[in-house]
């Protein structure tokens, strides 16, 4: 979670410095995340994120940050990792991953294959129609996968509230036939449990399960973002008190098993880690034609006149 927010942080100048796209910060959202992957296995299960979730997805392989920084910086390579990494590529696309995520448990679940599969998505997500129709194909199908919704407040600028009627995102599971429950996001052990269970349900034959991280965005949508123009400032100071990150600190400190000392070399060491994977990101080089490559599996006439042009931009095709 440290490690996360520091580098949330790096990339944060970077993207102002021009050396980066646009991003979208972690800041606040840690604890649901880092606790969620915590709880999975690596060799068995996947994650489908949406946008925030990549940098306390290193868990479940260095080459998640690779990838990463590879996606900010351009490079085409950015948006797939090596087959023995299950982690699929970031999603922009407000919800659409979950589908996949409901075909991909159903795929294994029909292959026997072991493990689950955790799909994030934010509260602007539950109001898309993708939604409603992966919940309900995964309850009729009873696979193995987990929703994780990371309910932040905000949907970029439109509140919960105008969002939804309903008490709760989680209550929409009593629809789907799948439980449904409302998680302290801020409370990384309680999202590590509330993950573990629902994938102990999953491996068990029991279904799907919906959890609802409820916690407080930090900082802005993305980075092109102000978030000073809607977000009550009294809103986020309280929320800052409630930052997931110091309140796991302190229940280590307490347990003796985090100080300052540990607190600065972690911070240290993830520093060290990211700059050195950027420096590998922006020293790799990337093929004039490369925005081509995934397109169609063979280049049509049209891609072939383009990928010419790519290639040679003083040539004579037209």
């Amino acid at each position: 979670m440290v490690g996360a927010r520091v580098q949330a942080r790096r990339l944060w100048n970077l993207q102002r410095q021009g050396q980066v796209g646009t991003l979208a910060p972690i800041d606040g959202h840690e604890a649901a995340i880092a606790a969620t992957a915590h709880a999975l296995d690596p060799e068995q299960d996947w994650i489908l994120p949406q946008y925030r979730e990549p940098l306390a997805l290193q868990r479940f392989g260095s080459e998640v940050l690779d990838r990463y920084l590879l996606y900010n910086v351009g490079h085409p390579a950015g948006s797939h990792l090596p087959p023995t990494v299950r982690v699929a590529p970031l999603q922009i696309s407000l919800a659409t991953q979950i589908p996949h995520a409901v075909g991909l448990a159903w795929g294994m679940t029909l292959q026997n294959q072991p493990g689950v599969v955790t799909v994030f998505f934010g509260d602007g997500s539950s109001s898309e129609g993708d939604f409603y129709e992966a919940g309900n194909l995964a309850g009729v199908l009873g696979v193995p996968v987990i929703f994780v919704c990371i309910n932040n407040q905000w949907a970029i600028s439109t509140p919960l509230h105008q969002q939804t009627a309903a008490e709760t995102i989680a209550a929409k599971a009593a629809a789907f036939g799948m439980p449904g429950l409302t998680v302290d996001g801020n409370d990384a052990a309680a999202m590590y449990d509330a993950v573990n269970e629902a994938r102990t349900r999953a491996l068990a034959g029991q279904g799907p399960t919906l959890i609802e991280a409820h916690l407080y965005r930090l900082g802005a949508h993305t980075t092109a973002d102000d978030p000073t123009r809607y977000v009550p400032a009294e809103e986020l100071e309280e929320a800052r008190r409630n930052d997931p990150i110091d309140r796991l600190r302190a229940r280590l400190v307490k347990r003796g098993l985090w100080d300052d000392e540990a607190n600065a070399a972690t911070e240290a060491e993830s520093l060290a880690r990211f700059d050195e994977a950027f420096d590998r990101a922006r020293a790799t080089p990337i093929a004039p034609d490369a925005v081509l490559d995934h397109c169609t599996t063979v280049d049509s006439q049209r891609l072939a006149r383009q990928r010419a042009l790519l290639l040679d931009p003083e040539g004579t095709e037209s």
